[in-house]
């Protein structure tokens, strides 16, 4: 996949300026990222999943109501947030590790080696999930490709050493770092690792035979006492596994205090940012994998040292996860100008969000944010585009003939196996749909956010709503052509590109599509 000839097209280029402008105040960066993380966390008005640490970290922070993931698949995620470019821009369409084998092109111009060239001391703790190495290359690597995924992204003692460890070189080279932990909670396990249980929640307890991190003190959940997301069945079996959650946030809460900890040790608490947020939505139905807000909406807490900056306060700028890569070139005052061969993002554009930790921009109607998927595991196939504003929301889903793809963990879980045994045997389901209205979308999907944010009454074709609808098709056409999306003129037609514009050949299949002349 990784550089063939045929694929790597005119990527976004990031042509770094010679000076590189820092301050004479040490500036530094510590990105936490949990895995399939959600809104389990008390800042987020959950009550009863208890998160001390990050609520803390949340009182000294911005804290961003609308931030979004571009893509809700775990490799692709992780790709877009460390070059600032969707999924189909920067190669990586599916998973990286085993069988999938996804990698980003061999051009791409990631973070890390963009900060590396100016002289920022760069480390990786815990899931990296990204690849070719060349791309993505940190001075300090610890994670899943030297270590075991666990001991590096669940198990908060070691990870606290780890970190030590990097702080400490960068102290001695006396050099500004950038920090990027990726913890592996509340990632589920029960498909790779169920002897710890479905979110692997006993790794590290203290149980006969599951071992002892001594820095992690679980949190324990009654399973009819938790607050159940609305798009997740009412059932016992899904309130055990979102109980089973709540106790693995525990331990990346706990995990979040001891990195804090560290960089404070390290003398850096007042002069590092710190960024908090999630690769992609919640392992459940309607999560991870999907283009509902429930796999697209993200917790996004941003700490400045700066005096300026706001504090224990709430954000409801539309803001997406591709704006981190500016947002830290900006913030270590590193200038770029950004080239692509024919075209460039305009209004669209990643942008940087320092401006907005000191003050929130105007409220816009127009703000959006788009997202773009092709695969999660390598049989799921099922490419998705989408725009969404603050009221609407678009979804194309391009392979609509097929039923939506189930990944692997999510069909052991005992959430999906719940749903299945109660299909089957025709029992009462308190679900918000169908297994088959689940597996079965349309080509297009609008939803008005405002009256239905669950989702479910799908308005495409609705006469009264035509022009929301052309004009929402029409911006996220120009977005995908102003990223070289190859998916294009999918799937009715054919993508013919030469040096100056992009044309679609129509297939005279019958599908409908938005090909503006």
């Amino acid at each position: 996949m990784a550089g063939s000839p045929g694929a790597v097209i005119a990527i976004l280029l990031c042509i770094i300026s010679a000076e590189t402008v820092l301050s004479n105040k040490a500036r530094n960066v510590l990105v936490l990222l949990a895995d399939d993380g959600g809104f389990e966390l008390g800042v987020y008005r959950n009550k009863i999943c208890q998160t001390p640490n990050i609520d803390a970290l949340a009182r000294r922070s911005l804290i961003f109501n609308n931030a979004f993931s571009s893509v809700s698949s775990c490799s692709p995620s992780r790709a877009a947030l460390l070059t600032g470019t969707p999924s189909h821009q920067n190669g990586m369409y599916g998973l990286h590790h085993g069988v999938h084998h996804f990698n980003s092109f061999d051009n791409v111009t990631s973070l890390p080696k963009i900060l590396g060239e100016n002289g920022i001391y760069t480390g990786i703790i815990g899931k990296k999930h990204v690849g070719p190495q060349s791309v993505y290359q940190f001075d300090f690597e610890q994670t899943e490709e030297n270590n075991h995924i666990n001991q590096v992204g669940r198990n908060i003692t070691h990870m606290k050493l780890l970190a030590r460890k990097f702080l400490e070189e960068a102290n001695k080279q006396n050099k500004p770092f950038f920090l990027y932990v990726g913890f592996h909670d509340p990632h589920r396990c029960g498909h790779s690792e169920p002897q710890w249980g479905p979110f692997c929640e006993r790794f590290g307890s203290g149980e006969p035979g599951a071992g002892l991190i001594p820095d992690w003190k679980p949190w324990y959940y009654q399973w009819d006492e938790v607050q159940l997301p609305y798009h997740v069945q009412d059932t016992e079996a899904a309130r055990r596994d979102i109980a089973a959650q709540y106790t693995t946030m525990s331990r990346l809460d706990q995990g979040v205090a001891l990195m804090l900890k560290e960089i404070e040790t390290a003398g850096h608490k007042d002069d590092t940012l710190v960024v908090y947020t999630s690769d992609n939505g919640i392992p459940f139905p309607s999560g991870r994998t999907n283009f509902y807000d429930a796999g697209l909406r993200e917790p996004l807490i941003i700490s400045s040292p700066e005096p300026n900056a706001r504090k224990n306060e709430a954000s409801g700028a539309m803001v997406s996860l591709l704006d981190i890569m500016p947002t830290v070139l900006d913030w270590f005052g590193i200038k770029r100008k950004q080239e692509m061969s024919n075209d460039i993002w305009g209004d669209d554009q990643p942008k940087s969000l320092l401006p907005v930790l000191e003050k929130e921009p105007p409220h816009s109607d127009k703000e959006a944010i788009f997202a773009s998927q092709t695969h999660h595991e390598i049989t799921m196939y099922y490419p998705m585009r989408a725009v969404r504003t603050r009221r609407y929301k678009l979804i194309h889903n391009l392979n609509y003939g097929m039923p939506f793809p189930i990944d692997q963990d999510l069909y052991v879980s005992p959430t999906f196996q719940d749903i299945l045994n109660r299909t089957r045997s025709k029992q009462q389901l308190p679900w918000y749909k169908t297994l088959k209205q689940y597996y079965y979308r349309s080509q297009w999907e609008l939803y008005d956010l405002k009256s239905d944010p669950e989702e479910i009454n799908n308005l495409h074709g609705k006469p009264s709503l035509e022009e929301v609808e052309s004009t929402l098709r029409e911006r996220l056409h120009e977005w995908q052509r102003s990223t070289r999306d190859p998916w294009l003129c999918s799937p009715d037609a054919v993508l013919e590109r030469d040096d100056s514009s992009a044309v679609c050949r129509s297939l005279d299949n019958g599908l409908s599509h938005y090909h503006p002349r």
